[in-house]
């Protein structure tokens, strides 16, 4: 299964954030989309999910040599900033997930199954949301994503919130879940990225480019934060 991407263009007024991008991204596969500050990672991911419409362009699914067009179930998208019911417990909102999405969930498990996948806490299970910690909803909005189980999942700085060892489980996860997906996950860590990603990507003047591994890995030698990283690799390379 692939994503297709081809002419896809996205302006804001005169300003061109996305020009022209053609790419394909593959099932099985963890994408890192590397780019500076304001390259349009989340606009890309915006447009994919059809949250913001494209001024040109298009994108499909090829599955055993036929395309078809993308449909709302076909994607899930992890957000920068989770956004939950913060009036219900974990439990119930899992437990209401499940019943309005039962007809599409393909093999449906108790949800202290899914809690126990996710690594949630017993005691955190029949807390409300509003109590959760920034990272716990961040598991809980990742988590619902898991059980609709997308073809695409677009994560957006999911990991960012999360402490080395939370972080390290669910760096374990997606690589555990990664065969039945395509998975293109946004991040500004550099050294995440080349640690939890099978292909780089980099969205650099409205231009999406894959990066072989090896020569981003020649800049991480150097002691510069993730930004400048990106920086030095965006001017050394030609788009």
């Amino acid at each position: 299964m692939k994503l297709i991407i081809k002419n896809l263009k996205k302006n804001f007024e005169k300003k061109e954030v996305l020009k022209d991008i053609n790419f394909e991204f593959e099932k099985g596969k963890i994408y890192g989309l590397l780019g500076r500050n304001g390259a349009g990672k989340t606009t890309f991911f915006n447009c994919l999910n059809e949250d913001l419409e494209i001024d040109n362009g298009e994108f499909c699914i090829e599955d055993n040599g036929k395309t078809r067009k993308i449909i709302p179930e076909d994607i899930g998208y992890v957000l920068s900033i989770p956004n939950v019911p913060e009036f219900l417990t974990g439990r119930e909102f899992l437990k209401f997930f499940i019943e309005i999405n039962k007809d599409k969930i393909k093999e449906i498990k108790t949800i202290d199954e899914y809690f126990d996948f996710m690594k949630i806490e017993k005691d955190d299970r029949d807390k409300l949301l509003k109590d959760y910690s920034h990272g716990m909803k961040n598991k809980m909005q990742m988590l619902v994503n898991i059980i609709a189980s997308p073809n695409i999942l677009l994560l957006d700085e999911p990991l960012t919130s999360f402490d080395v060892v939370v972080a390290e489980e669910m760096k374990q996860m997606l690589k555990s879940i990664k065969k039945d997906h395509i998975l293109i996950f946004s991040t500004h860590i550099m050294e995440l990225a080349l640690d939890l990603c099978d292909e780089i990507v980099i969205l650099n003047k409205g231009i999406l480019e894959k990066i072989d591994k090896n020569e981003i890995e020649k800049y991480v030698t150097i002691k510069s934060s993730s930004e400048q990283l990106t920086n030095k690799i965006v001017s050394n390379i030609k788009f």
